[in-house]
């Protein structure tokens, strides 16, 4: 990927990228971050934030690859984070803005459970986020289904009116579980908005899905 898709901010893209883990993660790798950059953009025009700080953290948030399915998957975005301080170290990055991108780092994952103190950290989680819903968001859930082994849904149970949730098993199951969920802890108005838009995305597919299997 060229470092000029994330204008303005060539030049620290271009000493970055070759630091990070590609991994075989097709919901995780370059075009993960390019999308996660758009909508830092797009959010970021509106509600602000330091564009630098900003930068580095989208290109560096998911720099240690951890399987959804590992023990350690909760520990992911602290595992980045440490790896960002390393990185951005070597680069000669002052330890308060090197602390300011691990923040947001650590607190842009679901799983890790940390609340975002930074307006760069808010505006990272809401675009990495707004990256698990939409259009995209489907197509995710669905290769990450297949890439973990799932079904695409349960025959004798499809909105799992009989039985609990589980999305380890069944791929649409996570609509409901997590991705229909997701709008209501966005930490920005144009986050918010934005993933609304896209959560009614979901709504309308989850819902021409389950009348096709009738």
């Amino acid at each position: 990927m060229s470092p000029d898709a994330f204008t303005p901010h060539v030049a620290l893209a271009a000493r970055l990228l070759p630091r990070l883990d590609a991994g075989d993660d097709g919901a995780h790798d370059l075009a993960h971050l390019l999308r996660v950059w758009r909508n830092a953009q797009a959010i970021a025009a509106v509600e602000g934030g330091a564009g630098d700080v900003l930068a580095a953290a989208v290109l560096l948030h998911d720099c240690v690859a951890v399987e959804k399915s590992s023990p350690l998957r909760a520990q992911a975005s602290r595992l980045a984070a440490d790896r960002a301080r390393d990185i951005l170290g070597d680069l000669g990055w002052p330890a308060e803005r090197i602390e300011a991108v691990a923040h947001a780092i650590a607190a842009h994952s679901f799983s890790a459970g940390i609340a975002p103190a930074s307006l760069e950290a808010r505006v990272l989680q809401d675009a990495d986020r707004l990256d698990a819903i939409g259009h995209i968001g489907i197509a995710r859930c669905f290769y990450t289904g297949g890439r973990l082994g799932s079904a695409l849904y349960d025959p004798w149970d499809i909105r799992a009116e009989r039985r609990q949730l589980d999305d380890a098993h069944y791929a649409l199951d996570h609509f409901r579980a997590k991705l229909l969920r997701l709008a209501d802890g966005f930490q920005t108005g144009t986050g918010a908005r934005m993933a609304a838009q896209r959560t009614q995305v979901i709504a309308t597919f989850l819902a021409g899905f389950e009348q096709e299997l009738g």
